[in-house]
């Protein structure tokens, strides 16, 4: 079993910045995708960013030159910089990870964070 623990989210005024953290443990395994969604209520939960084990990421449209993913594998922690921050992007995000255990593969989610983002 993974446990993903998230932190940073918070009240912001439009234009401000927030920095989330994803910390993931339990058993032993190998993380093979990290990725940041969001969901605002009535909507359904969309990728923000993601990253990959060889580091590559991928961005929604509307994210893209303002927000970005890390990782720094050796404490198994994913992280999202969001500069620029908009209302609209008010939502909960939540941490997702694609663990591989032995020969399988996992998906969890993290409980979610809040982000308000005030006008």
């Amino acid at each position: 079993q993974v446990q993903l623990v998230e932190s940073g989210g918070g009240l912001v005024q439009a234009g401000g910045s927030l920095r989330l953290s994803c910390a993931a443990s339990g058993s032993t395994f190998s993380i093979k995708t990290m990725a940041w969604y969001h969901q605002a209520p009535g909507n359904q939960r969309e990728l923000v960013a993601s990253i990959n084990s060889g580091g590559s990421t991928n961005y929604a449209d509307s994210v893209k030159g303002r927000f970005t993913i890390s990782r720094d594998n050796a404490k198994n922690t994913v992280y999202l910089q969001m500069n620029s921050l908009k209302p609209e992007e008010t939502a909960s995000y939540y941490c997702y990870e694609r663990v591989v255990v032995g020969l399988r593969e996992y998906d969890y989610w993290g409980q979610g964070t809040q982000v308000t983002v005030s006008s």
